[in-house]
């Protein structure tokens, strides 16, 4: 475990020390620098950002509560890995969520604000590393999504993208998905500024059905071939 390559990129934005943490951590999961399975050893995170241990388990209980570590008697703290079936289950959840939050923030999107999402695709063609594109991607979204007003609706979304969004970020990464995903991206901004609801809500729900659906074939991919390699394994 290596957190010193992500962490110059964090101090500057954070102040509390649980929160700097936990955005190490997020970003380090994030990144894929650490997988599913992996264990947290604190005192090692501890020593790896310069702080006390007891920050870095408030840290921890947070990216618990976002799903994205989990606390095991006996095994101390590993990151939460998830089967394809729990992101069907999060993007169940996520597009009637998202959907929700668009439509409500359609009545109040200003020239301004499409012009600001604008810029943010165009940052996303020039991108080319994976992890500020995630970041990026995830501004797009947010940047339409807060024009709602609904700041329990967008906490929940964010939580739900945060738990999926390390595998989707290896699955763009591997399959070569950007173009199609930047495309989506501009169907659902131009119906925005035109102010069409239902083509907005149609569009954004078919961007999110089309990345559940490769995700989840990606990770169905990836059991198979673990439950191969282990059936090879066992029988030498």
């Amino acid at each position: 475990m290596n957190l010193t390559s992500v962490a110059p990129l964090m101090t500057e934005r954070y102040r509390s020390t649980p929160e700097l943490v936990a955005e190490v951590v997020r970003e380090a999961i994030l990144r894929g620098l650490l997988k599913g399975g992996d264990q947290l050893r604190q005192d090692e995170v501890a020593a790896q950002l310069g702080v006390s241990r007891i920050p870095v388990r408030e840290g921890l209980r947070q990216l618990e509560a976002e799903g994205l570590v989990k606390f095991l008697p006996r095994h101390g703290v590993l990151v939460s890995s998830l089967s394809a079936d729990e992101v069907q289950e999060i993007y169940e959840m996520r597009i009637p969520l998202e959907c929700t939050a668009l439509r409500l923030a359609l009545p109040h999107v200003t020239d301004a604000d499409v012009r600001h999402a604008e810029e943010i695709l165009a940052a996303i063609d020039r991108e080319t590393d994976i992890g500020r594109w995630g970041h990026l991607n995830d501004e797009f979204h947010a940047g339409l999504y807060v024009l709602a007003n609904r700041p329990r609706l967008l906490a929940l979304i964010k939580n739900l993208r945060a738990n999926v969004g390390r595998y989707l970020r290896i699955y763009i990464s591997l399959l070569h998905h950007k173009p199609r995903s930047q495309e989506e991206h501009r169907m659902i901004l131009d119906a925005v500024r035109r102010h069409d609801v239902p083509s907005a809500l149609a569009a954004l729900e078919r961007h999110l059905d089309v990345a559940c659906r490769g995700l989840v074939a990606y990770l169905s991919q990836e059991r198979d071939a673990r439950t191969e390699r282990t059936g090879l394994a066992r029988s030498r």
